[in-house]
């Protein structure tokens, strides 16, 4: 089970109050999944608590996909080619995501892809950012909770992915990815899967030209989350990064 993890101030790292979206979808169910997202999205966009931090830059990025994705994405925080194109998982990181979401046999279009926090975080002042990324604070994800947890609420994936351990730290659950990843665990009536974030495997490949076993481990995880959700699995697949081939 997930542990709450707190802020610096002891505030638990959990969802502080529900979208109008959120509340919207238990009373109005004849709204469809897409209007209450759009709904969301424009709640984030004029978002007050993270825009009053300072902190954050000023275009929202809020999610791409299918609004009834078996399998949900969930990443850190948009980055450079992110907020430029404001969708998520845009630049090299996603770009191998992709490759990973196809090597399962599905197309980016049939995933839920999205963030913890729905900005990206300034450096500085951010005014001479240029490509330079970091990953939000614990402040900066409270800010942004309740939309991801709002998204969760209305697209109810059959399986959530974090990418990383600052995306399952913005969900609550404590730990780092080696410890988290390997297996399955239920969050809030959904299985979920931590796994490393692809900028990792990339940084991974760039400063030793391998990465193999990283990339494998991601993959038994991604076999984890077929099987889960019902996913057909070959023998080639079953056979991808490993070092027999």
């Amino acid at each position: 089970m997930s542990a709450q993890r707190s802020s610096p101030t002891g505030t638990p790292l959990r969802p502080t109050q529900p979208t109008s979206a959120t509340a919207d979808s238990a009373t109005a169910p004849t709204r469809s999944k897409r209007e209450l997202l759009d709904e969301l999205a424009r709640e984030a966009e004029n978002s007050q608590p993270a825009r009053d931090l300072g902190t954050l830059r000023d275009v929202m990025v809020f999610a791409v996909g299918n609004p009834d994705a078996d399998i949900m994405f969930i990443g850190e925080a948009p980055g450079a080619e992110e907020e430029k194109q404001r969708e998520p998982f845009v630049g090299p990181a996603g770009q191998l995501l992709t490759k990973i979401i196809q090597a399962m046999g599905l197309r980016r279009s049939e995933v839920y892809i999205s963030n913890v926090c729905k900005f990206r975080p300034k450096i500085d002042d951010g005014r001479m950012q240029g490509s330079k990324n970091r990953a939000p604070t614990t402040g900066e994800m409270l800010a942004c909770q309740p939309y991801i947890m709002a998204e969760i609420n209305i697209i109810k994936p059959r399986a959530i992915v974090c990418l990383g351990a600052t995306a399952s730290t913005g969900l609550g659950i404590e730990g780092t990815v080696g410890r988290l990843r390997g297996r399955i665990q239920e969050w809030r009536g959904h299985p979920l899967a931590v796994t490393y974030h692809p900028s990792y495997l990339l940084r991974r490949e760039a400063e030793d030209g391998g990465g193999l076993a990283e990339k494998r481990l991601v993959w038994e995880d991604m076999m984890r989350v077929m099987e889960t959700v019902g996913l057909p699995i070959s023998d080639k697949q079953r056979g991808y990064f490993s070092r027999a081939r």
